[in-house]
């Protein structure tokens, strides 16, 4: 089991991503329904452990990011969950340049238990504790109704779309923003 954890909940550690972590993350992506709304996202190792060095990046130069998240107690990735640092290159207008943004990610096999949301209430709640009330940006492909009902019930607004083309097909994003004073 890799990772001391840094935040439990009732049925879950979530803790910060480590070198190990590598085949959770690829098993975490490996269904393709898992993949729909991740835009040109692969469960290949090569992506996968950019991604973990992107993570553990944030994690590095802000204090913050996404965190692998088991139930208590076993060592398998169910999901990855946090607020990391963002550069999106959409152009500073649209909010997703060198901001906190949220993001979370379920196995398919775990969808539908409530996970997600235990997760990012933990830690919105330690994100303000440990960095302040700021403003959390974050982007929901449309379609994903699952994630736009989290997004609202956390305290996510809808304050723009834009359209990424870079993909096989063209995809429209919401944009949110959760602002605290």
């Amino acid at each position: 089991m890799s990772g001391k954890p840094i935040l439990t909940t009732q049925r879950l550690e979530l803790y910060r991503p480590a070198p190990g972590d590598l085949p959770g993350l690829c098993r975490l992506i490996a269904d393709e329904e898992t993949r729909r709304y991740l835009g040109p996202a692969s469960a290949d190792p090569q992506p996968q452990f950019e991604r973990l060095l992107r993570n553990a990046g944030s994690w590095a130069l802000y204090g913050y990011g996404s965190f692998m998240v088991r139930f208590r107690g076993e060592g398998e990735i169910i999901a990855s969950g946090g607020i990391f640092h963002s550069y999106r290159g959409y152009g500073e207008a649209l909010g997703l340049d060198d901001v906190p943004e949220a993001g979370w990610i379920v196995r398919a096999d775990h969808c539908g238990q409530g996970i997600a949301g235990e997760v990012m209430e933990a830690v919105l709640s330690w994100f303000d504790e440990a960095h302040g009330s700021r403003r959390i940006a974050c982007m929901i492909e449309d379609g994903n109704t699952a994630s736009q009902r989290l997004a609202a019930k956390l305290g996510f607004a809808h304050y723009g779309a834009h359209e990424v083309t870079d993909g096989p097909v063209p995809v429209v994003l919401g944009l949110y923003e959760r602002l605290r004073p």
